[in-house]
């Protein structure tokens, strides 16, 4: 398979100043371990996704690299699926927060008040990393469960400390030992026909046997939280019952919004890089 360089690189963020000492931002994303498709990914060892052709991915190593490159805090455990347009990407992360009950309603608008007052501590701690700010504008696509699928879908509005916006959108892919995150991190303009492709892409995911929300038996792990915590960050909603905010409410008020992209734009491509690598 052919594939031509990767060009306009768009949304600079003044995190890359550094980068000019270390190579452009196109050499960094190079040097990462691209999996082209036709091929299966593995996510940790919870869950597989196909990736067809035309798609990429990446591993925890590399994932942690491609996060940084995009103004996000360095975390392990992560994975990343994308198109080889590199027009949107999403990231697919597990909780072992054990079995969460889907039996709750979600008030969406007591949630977006909950999110925007979670920006102040969110933010201190990206401040501390040397992070671009990111600040809650509202939802793209309110949260709502599909009970067959057992995914619970939302789409945030973001606006980054220069003003511009980026959307995640987000899945939360219940499991039989905990909760598997998929957000997709798109442009506004882009999300719609972005957000079908995901869906699509979802469709290929499949939890491993042993693994899945139908195989749960008495005596398994239960989640003490249920589907609006999930929106919330999870165990953040239950530490900020107990009292515990200021200590770890930046780390997981991260968990629920951790993405600002770079590189989203109309890209080309990045044939090249797989044209060079096979030459």
């Amino acid at each position: 398979m052919l594939y031509r360089y990767l060009f306009g690189l768009l949304l600079m963020c003044p995190l890359l100043a550094w980068s000019a000492a270390a190579g452009s931002l196109e050499d960094e994303l190079i040097k990462l371990d691209w999996q082209a498709g036709p091929t299966q990914g593995r996510i940790a060892s919870q869950a597989t996704i196909g990736v067809p052709d035309g798609y990429l991915f990446l591993d925890e190593k590399n994932t942690r690299r491609f996060l940084e490159l995009n103004g996000n805090p360095p975390a392990d455990g992560h994975y990343l699926l994308a198109p080889g347009t590199l027009e949107w990407f999403s990231v697919f992360s597990f909780n072992p927060s054990g079995y969460v009950k889907d039996d709750e309603k979600i008030d969406a608008d007591k949630l977006l008040e909950s999110l925007k007052e979670s920006d102040g501590p969110s933010n201190e701690m990206r401040r501390k990393l040397g992070m671009p700010l990111l600040y809650t504008d509202g939802w793209q696509v309110p949260p709502h469960y599909d009970r067959q699928t057992r995914r619970l879908e939302w789409g945030m509005r973001l606006r980054r400390q220069d003003g511009k916006m980026v959307v995640n959108y987000t899945s939360r892919l219940l499991g039989r030992s905990g909760v598997m995150s998929a957000i997709l991190v798109s442009d506004v303009e882009s999300l719609p026909e972005n957000t079908e492709e995901f869906k699509k892409a979802l469709l290929e995911f499949n939890y491993v046997p042993g693994e899945r929300y139908a195989e749960f038996k008495k005596g398994d792990k239960v989640a003490e939280y249920g589907l609006a915590a999930l929106i919330l960050g999870g165990a953040a909603a239950v530490a900020t019952k107990k009292g515990f905010w200021t200590a770890i409410g930046g780390f997981f008020a991260a968990f629920w919004k951790p993405l600002a992209g770079v590189v989203i734009a109309a890209l080309a491509g990045i044939k090249a890089l797989f044209g060079r690598r096979n030459s």
